[in-house]
């Protein structure tokens, strides 16, 4: 394992108050996510379903975790079924979790294979009236016309239990993890500093002519080295006006002098994610234009991520942001007062030059579970990312941290990647 798995008690707090949220005589199934096929016998790097891994620190497949708090028999109120070993299996893909190591990791002492699920789960749930399972709920989610393990599982569960009722386990996952534990915080803590290394090594190597991909693969190297999981996601890796584009991935074309590169990436260290942007010019000094847009952007992430308070409303922090953006449009001569005087109300004159939100649950998932209706709480992480974006220009420019929100204000876990104009150019010129 590349990192040190975390420990059982955690997982075990997290069952507990997961069945504190649930309906009596209930009874909860959460199944692993399938295995990615992609041609002939090709597979995906694995990723575990994050709210099974949230409950049991288990991130093989084919896993399912049930929990039934009301059982009558104390050793079906947690059980873990995982795959069947066997010496053919050992051979061509190594060895899988034992019992006993499922035990270890999970604190989950009653362990059974997957392949006995069925036969197990008759013993006890027609003694429940309600039975959780989950989807992926997200607004975003990818999943829509793909039909997920998820998806199946909850096919066969309702077919074999067709006049239970049925509840969604992810409202109470999206209401319990957006609270971090320190342990949680710790391995956000790592991966933003792995980010950071890979910033100060990409400002080493950038110099006109060199291709976005290969910032790509020193950010990969800085990851895989330090014991990284993977990119938290697919890095945007954007020279000149590519920077534009909100999700451009392409990462395939040069970066030309007197051009400026917005890079937005991120490490995933021990399942937990950073997500950071930064820019900077390719040849190691921003031009006078570059440096009005930049330092208007860094005004808007400094001063908005004071707003990130406990007790704010998330619909008040972005209200807030936005009129930090238009202030700094007005002073960068893209927006007049009178426009603004005059904007539409549903369409506001910065949307031109200012798209998105800017600030996003970070965790498990990149854009982590959450109800954004919900209150700024202390333990939340938050990313800040303002932005302007001047196609008109080739000129696109955004800057993100990653903050922990306390009861007395917020950390920003990624103050050590550098920010300032002076410690950038410094930092590419030697």
């Amino acid at each position: 394992m590349k990192y040190l798995p975390l420990p059982t008690h955690f997982f075990a707090k997290n069952r507990r108050a997961f069945c504190d949220m649930m309906r009596p005589d209930s009874v909860a199934m959460l199944a692993s996510n399938d295995v990615m096929p992609t041609n002939a016998d090709g597979t995906m790097g694995y990723v575990q379903n994050n709210d099974l891994y949230y409950l049991t620190g288990i991130e093989q497949e084919e896993t399912v975790l049930v929990m039934y708090p009301d059982a009558y028999k104390e050793e079906q109120r947690e059980i873990l079924f995982i795959r069947r070993s066997s010496e053919e299996l050992s051979t061509w893909d190594g060895d899988k979790l034992t019992k006993e190591k499922a035990t270890e990791l999970s604190g989950i002492e009653n362990v059974i294979w997957v392949d006995e699920l069925e036969k197990n789960l008759d013993y006890f749930v027609f003694e429940a009236d309600t039975i959780y399972l989950e989807h992926n709920e997200h607004k975003k989610r990818t999943t829509r016309d793909l039909q997920t393990r998820q998806d199946r599982f909850i096919q066969r569960i309702m077919q074999m239990y067709p006049l239970h009722k049925y509840e969604r386990a992810a409202k109470i996952t999206r209401y319990l993890r957006p609270i971090k534990s320190a342990n949680e915080v710790a391995l956000t803590q790592r991966a933003a500093d792995i980010g950071t290394q890979a910033f100060q090594r990409v400002l080493q190597i950038v110099k006109p002519g060199i291709m976005e991909y290969e910032i790509d693969a020193e950010i990969s190297h800085e990851i895989l080295k330090n014991g990284g999981l993977r990119h938290a996601f697919h890095p945007i890796i954007a020279g000149g006006k590519n920077a534009c584009i909100l999700h451009y991935n392409n990462n395939d074309q040069p970066l030309r002098d007197g051009e400026m590169v917005l890079l937005d990436f991120g490490a995933c260290y021990g399942n937990y994610n950073s997500d950071t942007t930064r820019c900077f010019p390719v040849n190691g000094r921003f031009s006078k234009r570059q440096k009005e847009v930049y330092t208007s952007v860094l005004h808007c992430l400094r001063e908005g991520s004071k707003l990130l308070l406990a007790g704010t409303s998330h619909a008040d922090y972005e209200e807030n942001m936005a009129k930090l953006i238009e202030e700094q449009l007005v002073n960068l001569g893209l927006l007049t007062m009178k426009d603004i005087k005059n904007q539409d109300p549903k369409k506001p004159a910065y949307k031109k030059y200012y798209m998105h939100g800017s600030a996003h649950h970070l965790g498990l998932d990149i854009h982590d579970v959450g109800l954004y209706q919900r209150p700024i709480e202390a333990g939340m992480i938050f990313t800040c990312e303002p932005g302007i974006y001047i196609r008109e220009e080739g000129l696109g420019c955004r800057l993100e941290d990653d903050f922990l929100v306390t009861k007395d204000g917020n950390i920003n876990l990624t103050a050590n990647m550098p920010l300032d104009i002076e410690e950038i150019e410094d930092l590419m010129n030697g």
